[in-house]
């Protein structure tokens, strides 16, 4: 027997505290490429940016790599984190067409000696750390609002 995490044990123990950021990163499934090109890629954004993710929680900046999006986010008042990535991924789902998630998601609850900065300065450099683009600015899907 493996004690490699599985997609339903990502849930356990998990709690939605409303004000707090959190990086959550969700992939493909299969670890697919959906987001190789650059109208399926637009998708995820307009998503992020989108009403049905903005009533849960403010983006505070985003990656969306080819086949994972890395997110870091600001939960409002009410809302779950379950429910807001769900929401996300199913605006994804419908816009590109198909099943393209794998199930659960990865998520981070910052602490309070994190700083907020430097962990979106992280989500954003994904690209750079993936060798895709040399310098941030260079590649076209990603935000963050201290831009």
């Amino acid at each position: 027997m493996t004690d490699a995490p599985h997609g339903c044990n990502l849930r356990r123990g998990r709690v939605s505290l409303p004000g707090q950021v959190y990086f959550v990163t969700m992939v493909c499934k299969d670890r697919r490429s959906h987001f190789a090109g650059f109208a399926a890629a637009r998708c995820a954004v307009s998503a992020l940016h989108g009403d049905a993710v903005a009533v849960l929680a403010d983006t505070l900046a985003f990656v969306v790599m080819p086949d994972h999006v890395h997110w870091l986010m600001l939960l409002k008042e009410g809302a779950g984190l379950g429910e807001t990535v769900w929401r996300f991924k199913v605006k994804v789902s419908l816009a590109i067409g198909g099943r393209i998630w794998q199930r659960g998601f990865h998520d981070h609850a910052l602490r309070r000696d994190e700083d907020v900065v430097t962990v979106a300065r992280y989500v954003v450099a994904n690209p750079m750390r993936a060798g895709l683009v040399r310098k941030v600015g260079d590649y076209p899907h990603w935000d963050a609002v201290w831009v």
